[in-house]
């Protein structure tokens, strides 16, 4: 590998966090959510859905399940046999199908069918963890936060901005990098750039820009 994809190798944190933020504005200036959903249940179900999933292949699954069910009332009217039967094509169908009906009545029985504005409250839910909880957080109300997947994980370590130990830290480095207002769509822009430019597989040094801009050396070969 040429010494030149480490040239700017002698740039301050502060100078790699803000190339970062620039590369992806200019690349990424409008984001969608990836997830198919028109309210925060929905989304919060497509969330949990994606977990060892695609966002692709949930969003093939998530309109025959909510044509059934777009609430958490309609919901608990199906089985957890008939919710597993639907979403089976996602994978982890019997642990999604228990938590998903699970979750429903807990949202009914405490929080009047509505989805919880808070962390707390969210993951306590079954089958919602922080990653899940911090998504809809941040898509679905705007609250600012930094849910960390696999792709934001494997970036941050490429990059040297995190040492990769697990996503709790990747989290934590991430929060204290970048600035808070840029949190909500910065992750999404950096998973985007991850899937594009940066992928675990299949991954060409001389399309990432990013990485041969501010990379971490010791993982070139």
């Amino acid at each position: 590998m040429t010494q030149n994809y480490f040239e700017s190798k002698d740039m301050t944190k502060k100078e790699k966090v803000q190339f970062v933020i620039d590369t992806l504005e200019k690349i990424y200036p409008k984001v969608p959510v990836p997830l198919d959903h028109k309210d925060p249940y929905t989304l919060l179900i497509a969330v949990l859905l994606s977990a060892q999933s695609t966002d692709a292949r949930v969003n093939t699954i998530t309109p025959l399940l909510f044509e059934k069910a777009d609430n958490p009332y309609d919901m608990i009217k199906l089985s957890v046999e008939e919710i597993r039967a639907i979403i089976r094509p996602v994978g982890l169908s019997p642990m999604k199908s228990k938590g998903i009906y699970g979750l429903s009545k807990i949202l009914i029985d405490k929080h009047d069918g509505k989805v919880p504005q808070n962390y707390e409250d969210l993951e306590e839910l079954p089958a919602v963890g922080h990653k899940t909880a911090s998504v809809v957080m941040s898509q679905a109300f705007g609250i600012p936060a930094f849910p960390v997947d696999t792709h934001i994980h494997r970036l941050m370590y490429r990059w040297n901005l995190t040492n990769g130990k697990n996503v709790t830290q990747t989290e934590k480095d991430a929060k204290r990098l970048f600035p808070k207002e840029l949190w909500n769509k910065l992750h999404l822009q950096i998973i985007y750039y991850g899937r594009e430019y940066s992928p675990a597989r299949g991954w060409k040094i001389e399309n990432d820009v990013i990485f041969q801009k501010i990379g971490r050396k010791s993982i070139v070969k």
